[in-house]
């Protein structure tokens, strides 16, 4: 069995709320990241959902959470670019990373994004079936985020503070080094690779001449490396579901809610052959035996713990404690304290 050296481990929250108080469940997902902080996550990741009671803008929320945390690391995971515009992106989270003091990562997909059917009209003016969702767009966000000096070289603007060279404001250095790109196929792997960004890869992927989930995700990451990736962080998301401390009402809701998304792992899904890992539901023993012989794990040293839509913030609050304290030592994780300690 190869060796599994986890350093950095994160969490993924779906940002639950009732549709008819989204202040209370979006107050409880900030006090969740608090606490994910004070029990040692060095990273705290927001899906950004559209249509659903869900965080339908990551870059507001993180802003907001870059006012409740100290140290933890806060992600996007992930922005569908198609409905953004680059340069205003650029600027918005330009801004959250000068006021995290340098926290943040960026998780972009490129693509037609989910539901642009329902929501592309509404962005956009004109036909936009012929709207530009490729890679580029993820290009040109990069680029502005760099701040360069736009329109010609003797361009001014009249400003407060007198004449300036115009650019991108705020200038949220290091930033582009920070960017990530959720990869699913291993087209989209290696361009990750080749264009020198970090990969997100988790649960779900694309099955490319295999039905295999493994096979698959192994030869995205291999793809990944090959392009250009070799050096650069990958973060491996897995659904974990540790019981250890739940009420036996609560540890039953967990294993109903993985018996009942078992059934799409078997096969490739719809006309992409959509592949999903199974879900990892039982105690820190069981999860650790599964753990161990997860093929990809031993290849990566960052883990996102990805929480699933279906609880409740005390379930959640209960997941990751058991997480980080019965599970991530077993898996070659030192806390900061004992890192310091071993260090001093």
């Amino acid at each position: 069995m190869s060796r599994i050296a986890i350093n950095h481990i994160g969490f993924l929250t779906p940002g639950n709320y009732a549709a008819a108080d989204p202040l209370s469940g979006l107050e409880k997902t900030l006090d969740l990241l608090e606490y994910g902080e004070e029990l040692g996550f060095q990273s705290a990741w927001a899906r950004q959902r559209h249509l659903e009671p869900g965080i339908s803008s990551a870059t507001a929320f993180l802003a907001a959470a870059t006012q409740r945390t100290r140290r933890i690391e806060l992600g996007t995971a992930v922005i569908p670019i198609g409905y953004e515009s680059p340069y205003r992106l650029a600027e918005d989270l330009s801004t959250v990373d000068v006021l995290s003091r340098g926290r943040l990562n960026v998780g972009l997909s490129a693509g037609r994004p989910l539901h642009a059917d329902l929501i592309a009209p509404l962005v956009f003016d004109g036909d936009w079936e012929t709207y530009d969702f490729s890679h580029e767009r993820v290009l040109r966000f990069v680029e502005n985020l760099k701040s360069n000096p736009v329109g010609e070289e003797t361009t001014l603007i009249k400003t407060p503070f007198g004449p300036q060279r115009p650019r991108l404001q705020p200038h949220a250095k290091g930033l582009t080094d920070r960017i990530w790109y959720g990869g699913g196929s291993l087209r989209s792997a290696r361009w990750a690779g080749l264009n020198g960004f970090n990969l997100l890869i988790g649960n779900v992927t694309t099955g490319e001449e295999t039905d295999d989930f493994f096979v698959a995700q192994a030869r995205q990451l291999s793809a990944y490396r090959e392009a250009g990736g070799a050096g650069r962080r990958v973060g491996l998301g897995r659904v974990i579901v540790p019981t250890d401390s739940a009420d036996a009402q609560t540890r039953k809701r967990y294993r109903d809610y993985a018996a009942g998304r078992n059934e799409r792992t078997l096969t490739p899904q719809g006309e992409r052959r959509t592949l999903y890992a199974r879900d990892i539901v039982g105690t820190s023993s069981e999860i650790l035996e599964r753990l161990f012989t997860d093929p990809i794990l031993p290849h990566v040293s960052e883990i996102r713990l990805e929480l699933p839509y279906e609880f409740e913030d005390a379930q959640y609050r209960q997941i990751i404690h058991d997480f980080m304290t019965l599970i991530a030592p077993q898996l070659g994780w030192i806390n900061g304290k004992d890192r310091q300690k071993r260090t001093a």
